[in-house]
């Protein structure tokens, strides 16, 4: 039997008709092999399909071609929207006003762009009258609990199939070799193949690496996986400098320098700024992360990221932080934002707790406007200068030079104050050693 005569004659249970008709179904639909096979896979299941695909950064997709290849597969309706600017303005530079990292290092790349997708695949799917969306996240992940999640906070009467999950699909798919063979058999074009080492996820923040050759965690991986931005070794021995300002910690203008750090451009439009970013950010070098993650299912995974933009833009915005925030607040700060990159990594966008975190900085950031100075070379992106209306240094008390508005005096009855409680630990420590001698 030939793998076509194995698919093709292969008998799908149908679902249940709705008042007569066939149910409809929105689908997250990227094009690639997963999703269309998915997408073929539903439509011989009984579905009247929907595909929507969201225009988030992705450079090789080309949007008119993967809503053609959906209608000649089948989908009844295909959707395809750019959301570049609002995910942008309403999502990236929302969440890195709070300086969230998750676990301290990843920037939140696919986490961040998941609740919009959703968030417009809920909207599509009220216009069309559709009673169930599905993607085509695997039950190994994070994206399945982010879009899921996101589905019942917009919509809590909307029903979700995911095949991955579903055991007939489970059955006939055992890996990447069987959606290969499928697609041969429907006459599906992909342009993914066996030998493909590695998997990726691609949006206007970033760009993830994830298994094949990046499972096995003791090996360095090859210099071509970063593949949208040079390494550090391919940048130019040359240095950049750009000011970057922010309005309550959010970015709104860029200034690219040149000799004598001149101003030779400046960018004030969001999307502008952060494709400008990327850009300076990737022939510099900057923002490559390699690194082991506690997914939120509970396995470990490693993934290799670049990040260009997001990296500078975290840089010079705790920077700006430093000038501005005061003490406390930056304390309360560096322990909220490990709340916001947790909820956004594990799918909490539309929970409850979500935007009272958000309330915290939105107070907090008020004061957070100003410039920050940054030098790139070769992976390197550091602050050198910044300024603010709202800095709270002052030179004549901090320097070491002049006597200023501070009576060094004061701090020695501060100390005695701070000694009290390390004195009375200290003697009741002494006592019971002196105590635990004289026994022996």
């Amino acid at each position: 039997m030939s793998l076509k005569n194995k698919f093709s004659n292969m008998k799908f249970v149908q679902v249940p008709l709705i008042n007569g008709k066939k149910p409809k179904i929105v689908l997250a639909y990227s094009g690639g092999l997963d999703t269309s096979t998915i997408l073929k896979w539903l439509i011989l299941k009984g579905y009247d399909v929907i595909t929507f695909t969201a225009d988030i950064g992705q450079i090789d997709d080309d949007l008119k071609k993967i809503e053609l290849k959906a209608k000649k597969m089948g989908a009844i309706a295909t959707y395809s929207i750019d959301v570049k600017k609002e995910f942008v303005t309403d999502y990236i530079f929302t969440v890195f006003k709070t300086g969230a990292k998750y676990e301290n290092s990843y920037l939140l790349g696919t986490s961040i762009a998941r609740p919009l997708i959703a968030k417009k695949q809920i909207e599509i799917a009220l216009k069309e009258g559709a009673q169930f969306v599905s993607h085509g996240c695997t039950g190994k992940g994070n994206d399945q609990v982010r879009f899921e999640l996101s589905y019942l906070a917009l919509n809590p009467n909307i029903k979700i199939f995911v095949p991955w999950k579903d055991t007939e699909f489970l059955n006939t798919f055992e890996g990447r070799a069987d959606l290969l063979q499928f697609a041969e058999a429907y006459n599906i074009p992909v342009s993914q193949t066996i030998k493909q080492p590695w998997s990726e996820d691609e949006n206007l923040l970033h760009i993830s690496h994830e298994a094949g050759i990046i499972e096995d965690v003791e090996k360095e991986v090859p210099d071509s996986v970063y593949n949208r931005s040079n390494t550090p070794q391919k940048a130019p021995d040359k240095t950049s400098y750009i000011n970057l300002h922010f309005i309550s910690g959010v970015p709104a203008k860029l200034e690219i320098l040149g000799v004598n750090k001149k101003i030779v451009s400046t960018i004030i439009d969001p999307l502008k700024i952060f494709i400008e970013l990327n850009k300076i950010g990737a022939l510099n070098g900057i923002g490559h992360l390699d690194m082991v993650e506690n997914r939120f299912v509970g396995m470990k995974s490693r993934g290799i990221y670049e990040t260009p933009a997001g990296t500078i833009i975290s840089i010079a915005h705790h920077d700006l932080e430093g000038l501005t925030l005061d003490r406390e607040v930056m304390n309360l700060s560096l322990h909220l934002n490990q709340e916001v990159a947790k909820a956004i990594y594990n799918g909490m966008w539309y929970a409850p707790e979500f935007p009272a975190l958000m309330g915290f900085f939105d107070v907090a950031q008020k004061n957070v406007t100003g410039w920050v100075q940054l030098k790139l070379y070769k992976g390197n992106c550091y602050p050198v200068a910044r300024g603010s209306e709202y800095s709270l240094y002052s030179n004549s008390v901090a320097s070491m030079d002049i006597a200023g508005g501070y009576n060094q005096q004061d701090a020695i009855g501060f100390i005695k104050l701070q000694a009290i409680r390390i004195l009375a630990n200290s003697k009741v420590n002494h006592i019971a050693l002196s105590q635990k001698k004289l026994k022996k």
